[in-house]
Formats: structure tokens, sequence, C-alpha cells
């Protein structure tokens, strides 16, 4: 069982304000709500309409053997992880992407505050789905990450990765973009985590087992 929630608005974070009298909420209650406050936020409706984005749940529909084997899929979500499968928009060609997560209090470094290391895998995961949608073979790996922490990332919070394909070489794609804050209509949103990548596509070979 888990504490039951309450979605508020502070300083640019949306969380899930908890009391640890009440516990009277199961995870998957817990998760329910999370999902109806992300598909009825003003961002994600306007998403839903730009007919050039794809919804994707990158992780929830992978089959439990391949689960679990998953770093993102089974080592980080969960309870208390990045609780619910992340909400990704992919625009056609992998030009950009938009993603929702909610991180949760088992992903800190510091008390309450979300670990760099869980950042970093963030925007890497992010980048790699935005640009490999431009790989022939759908598949790239990382060859350089640069990471700027801008502000701390919170924990039991929202966040939005904005990720942009800037140039294609070859089998090389850059990639830029950031984490920040996920906010109401008519609010700035803060810029939590500025990041860019080097990706270059496997050869068809390397993605072969022997």
């Amino acid at each position: 069982m888990a504490a039951a929630s309450i979605l508020t608005a502070k300083n640019g974070f949306f969380t899930a304000s908890t009391d640890v009298k009440i516990l009277t909420t199961s995870h998957d209650d817990v998760t329910r709500e999370l999902e109806e406050f992300i598909n009825n936020h003003p961002m994600v409706i306007k998403l839903k309409s730009q007919s050039e984005f794809s919804k994707s749940r990158l992780h929830s529909h992978i089959s439990d053997s391949e689960r679990w084997h998953e770093f993102i899929g089974r080592t980080l979500m969960g309870p208390g992880k990045i609780v619910v499968s992340p909400f990704t928009w992919i625009e056609t060609g992998g030009k950009s992407l938009v993603q929702i997560l909610y991180l949760g209090m088992d992903l800190c470094g510091h008390p309450g505050i979300i670990h760099g290391g869980m950042l970093a895998t963030i925007l890497d995961e992010g980048f790699a789905n935005c640009c490999s949608a431009t790989f022939p073979n759908k598949k790239g790996m990382t060859a350089n990450l640069n990471i700027n922490y801008r502000a701390p990332v919170f924990a039991s919070n929202f966040v939005v990765l904005r990720a942009n394909t800037t140039k294609m070489q070859g089998r090389k794609i850059w990639v830029e973009g950031h984490i920040e804050t996920l906010v109401t209509e008519g609010e700035k949103p803060v810029v939590l985590v500025e990041a860019s990548g080097l990706f270059i596509e496997l050869r068809q070979s390397a993605t072969q087992p022997e």
C-alpha cells in the first residue's frame, strides 16, 4: 500500500504530495491518478492534436523476457522510481521528442533530490529514441553526451524532456535538449538540465548476434 496522494503545483513543479498517516491508496490507484493527470494536461492535449507527433509508451509493450534485462523498463520503473511508463511523443522523422516522466523518491542522490546519474540516463535514453527514428536500421549508440546541471530536480515530481535532432552526417546524428519543469498554461518552465549528444548508427552486422 502507498500513501494517498494529491497533485499540487508549487514553484514550477507538479508534486504528488503524500500523507504518511493515510495508507489507503494502492500503487495501481496512484498509477491511474498520475496517468489521468498527464492525459488531461493542456500540453498533452495540444500534442495529441498535432498530427506530426506520434505517441509512444516505450517500455510498456515489451515482453516479460525482454523486460527482465531492461535497465529502464525493469530496474528503474516501479513504485518510488519511474512510477508510470513515460509518455513520449516523437515528431515524424525523429526531428524532435517530448517526454513526460514522474520521478519518485527512490531515485535520489541527496535526500529529496534526483540523482544526476538518473537525469543523465533520462537524457541519454530520450536523445537516442529521438534520433533513432532517423537511422535506416532504427538503432544507434551514444558516442558523446555533454550535460550541464542548472537546478536541483526534486523527487516526487513531473518533469518534461525535450530533444531536437540538430544535424545529420552519414551515420552520425547530433541531438540537443533539456529537462524542464511541467507547468500550467501561461507559466514559464524552469530549465533544470541541458545537454547535447552525438549518436552513431550501428552497422547492421553489429546488431546481429553471432
